[in-house]
């Protein structure tokens, strides 16, 4: 079956910490390692309910406030610190625009509930016919059920569409339900992986 719609991740894909010095230096501030302040941000047990939905993002930067010792107002300071290295990928950005209206596109994001408010803002919305984000649809990778939403709005079947994450684990559950998946590693790499698959 030819495909019909591209389906991208957003962090690690089109969003990436390209500089990590501003997290490194948080964490030396915080008397850490930066995989520990990674993790209170991103692993901790509120940012998987955040994830899902069961808390609004507000919560979860509360509860890392109260992990850090800061106050509510110095956490805002933190987390624009935190993401102070995130570049947005703007050649794959202009490369989405460029598939359509030949194929659909879509976002699969496990994100907070600020997802779709961060994406209008950058304008990085209207670059997918399709949002599907964890927070809002109360379910995230690797979990069929994502995939499944995705897929319906859009209205395309499994084997008609494509998926790029780069977590193994969200790929392999893509590929099971009968998607094709890009693992990316290298924009380079896996923007030349989607073409060859989307000229077949």
């Amino acid at each position: 079956m030819k495909i019909q719609a591209v389906f991208f991740d957003f962090g690690g894909v089109i969003q990436r910490t390209e500089y990590q010095a501003p997290r490194q230096y948080l964490a030396q501030r915080f008397g850490m390692e930066y995989d520990d302040i990674d993790n209170i941000v991103f692993n901790s047990p509120t940012a998987k309910q955040a994830t899902v939905g069961e808390i609004p993002v507000q919560k979860h930067w509360e509860a890392v406030a109260k992990r850090l010792k800061v106050s509510k107002e110095q956490i805002v300071g933190v987390e624009n610190e935190f993401f102070a290295g995130d570049v947005i990928d703007h050649s794959i950005v202009e490369y989405l625009r460029s598939l359509r209206p030949r194929f659909k596109t879509g976002l699969i994001s496990n994100a907070w509930s600020d997802m779709r408010e961060y994406l209008v803002r950058k304008k990085l919305d209207m670059v997918f016919d399709t949002l599907t984000i964890s927070a809002e649809v109360g379910v995230a990778k690797p979990e069929a059920k994502i995939y499944h939403l995705a897929l319906e709005q859009a209205q395309v079947q499994p084997e008609a569409a494509v998926f790029v994450d780069d977590v193994l684990g969200n790929i392999e559950a893509c590929e099971a339900l009968g998607m094709k998946g890009i693992l990316f590693k290298d924009p380079q790499e896996a923007m030349e992986q989607l073409k060859k698959l989307l000229k077949d």
